[in-house]
């Protein structure tokens, strides 16, 4: 990342409605705006590869999750990171509402609001669906260049709405993906199909999971979370060598075929140990993205082993992407004072 300003000193901080500002009022950032910028998968895993460092050297720092779970199945989550360089502070808020579809809404929606960590002065709102799409596919390719075969061509996806998008952008910068395998209920897997062909890869439409996962190297699996889901994927579909990222806590997965996979690394061992409910049994876990970062033993140690990235996300994702892509927008703001 390069230096940069507090948004007094700034050379402008961009608004939606194009409009430049020299006092504090932060900007809006839509998802609009955010697509515009073109931060590609490369660039946003760099960011937060970045970022994991600097908490090794305790240069930033990432709380757990705070969750409220009200008694009507909505699930609300509130995220903070901060780090010293760049000087970012960002807060997320979510809500998710299983209802939401029936409104013709997302079934989550989010906001992250990014501060200066020195000053506290507020930089930027930013559209958190986005964010988190692109920070979650941005945390896969992060674990997957570490867990993943190099040589891993075919990749299946079980889900197929915003994450298996972002993450297939993710894993086709990373690896000589070839074809794509995708199952999922309703339209989202023949537009996904279209979408994955229009990269120039193959796809098939699977008719199970199962079908999906046998014989695929790389598997992803974002299922929608609702109290009416039934685990119904096993482990033991995996073939040897397969790297799989759970996007979905795991829940689909059948608890009791999880010891078939080899090696288990969360994104955070501080938050999943916060948790009244562990993703996975913790005595499966070996580490988490800030020890797979400095530590060469949790990497892929052979060729067959089966992996598995099981995650709820984490703020420091969320901060690197906000950080970046706010840099960027303001990078295209000319400076009024050359003019």
């Amino acid at each position: 990342m390069t230096n940069f300003q507090k948004p007094g000193n700034s050379p402008g901080i961009l608004h939606e409605s194009g409009n430049k500002s020299r006092d504090s009022t932060p900007c809006f950032l839509s998802a609009d705006s955010l697509q515009s910028l073109q931060l590609i998968p490369q660039e946003i895993t760099a960011s937060i590869e970045r970022l994991l460092r600097a908490r090794s050297r305790q240069q930033a720092w990432n709380a757990p999750k705070a969750v409220i779970t009200p008694p009507d199945n909505r699930y609300m989550m509130a995220t903070l990171a901060a780090a010293d360089d760049p000087p970012f502070l960002a807060v997320k808020a979510l809500v998710l509402n299983p209802d939401n579809p029936q409104q013709g809404l997302p079934s989550i929606n989010s906001l992250v609001t990014l501060l200066d960590s020195r000053s506290g002065l507020p930089l930027a709102v930013i559209d958190g669906n986005w964010i988190t799409a692109v920070r979650t596919a941005g945390l896969s390719a992060v674990a997957a260049k570490r867990l993943a075969r190099t040589d891993a061509c075919v990749a299946a996806f079980i889900g197929c709405g915003i994450q298996a998008h972002s993450h297939l952008q993710a894993f086709a910068a990373l690896f000589p993906l070839s074809s794509v395998r995708a199952y999922a209920r309703g339209p989202s897997r023949d537009r996904f199909c279209q979408y994955a062909e229009n990269m120039g890869l193959t796809a098939m439409a699977c008719q199970t999971a199962e079908a999906a996962i046998r014989g695929a190297d790389l598997i992803v699996t974002s299922v929608t979370l609702s109290p009416q889901l039934v685990p119904f994927l096993d482990a033991h579909w995996l073939e040897p060598g397969a790297f799989v990222t759970m996007t979905d806590l795991a829940a689909p997965w059948l608890k009791d075929s999880m010891p078939m996979l080899d090696r288990i690394i969360v994104d955070d061992l501080e938050q999943e140990a916060s948790m009244p409910v562990p993703l996975v049994d913790p005595a499966l876990v070996c580490g988490d993205l800030t020890g797979l970062m400095i530590d060469t033993a949790l990497v892929r140690q052979n060729a067959s082993e089966r992996i598995a990235f099981v995650f709820r996300g984490l703020a420091l994702g969320d901060l690197a992407v906000a950080g970046l892509a706010y840099q960027r927008a303001c990078e295209r703001v000319p400076d009024e004072s050359a003019e």
